[in-house]
């Protein structure tokens, strides 16, 4: 089990991903989380370290709701990043940014004021990590396969991206997850 989340200023990507890759169905869905369970504590550990969040106009566009974060129990600063914000549909406590990603990244921490800054995008993640400008990943692997959506990586014809294991005893392990196909019933 991974070691608790703490609040140091950081740069966390932070996603439930489905097995196969994909963070939101097509269109930005996500009635496909119905009926997952996580393990005990992980809203309150999050909120409880979260200072600010850094997410897509995509993203804003198919669940512009900047309140309710973590169940309710996180409320903060919410930048959304865009090429147009003048058509962006406002809301208390969200800036809209029409900035380089770096600079969203430090208006972020800024905000954070000590906290993490949660990256709540594909997009925006994939750019950071280009830039050297993750300090970590956060995944909770759901049991579902989707097949299509909004995948959490894409880098075709790029090298891949080595990550280190953070709280385990080898930081180049690999992660064992087993599942089988569930029966309706």
């Amino acid at each position: 089990m991974p070691s608790a989340q703490t609040a140091a200023g950081k740069v966390l990507w932070h996603f439930t991903m489905s097995l196969d890759g994909f963070v939101a169905g097509p269109d930005h869905a996500m009635d496909w989380l119905t009926g997952t369970s996580f393990r005990p504590g992980p809203e309150e550990e999050y909120a409880g370290t979260t200072g600010a969040v850094l997410g897509g106009r995509d993203g804003w566009d198919a669940f512009p709701h900047a309140s309710g974060g973590y169940g309710g129990r996180w409320k903060g600063p919410v930048f959304v990043l865009t090429n147009h914000p003048e058509d962006a549909r406002p809301a208390d406590g969200v800036t809209f940014l029409c900035c380089d990603v770096a600079e969203a990244v430090r208006i972020g921490l800024d905000a954070a004021g000590g906290g993490n800054l949660e990256v709540l995008s594909a997009s925006i993640g994939r750019q950071l990590l280009r830039r050297g400008l993750i300090d970590e990943i956060a995944l909770h692997v759901a049991p579902v396969l989707l097949g299509d959506g909004v995948r959490l990586f894409d880098n075709p014809g790029g090298a891949p991206v080595r990550l280190e294991l953070l709280g385990g005893a080898d930081p180049s392990a690999a992660v064992d997850v087993r599942y089988r196909p569930a029966t309706d019933g």
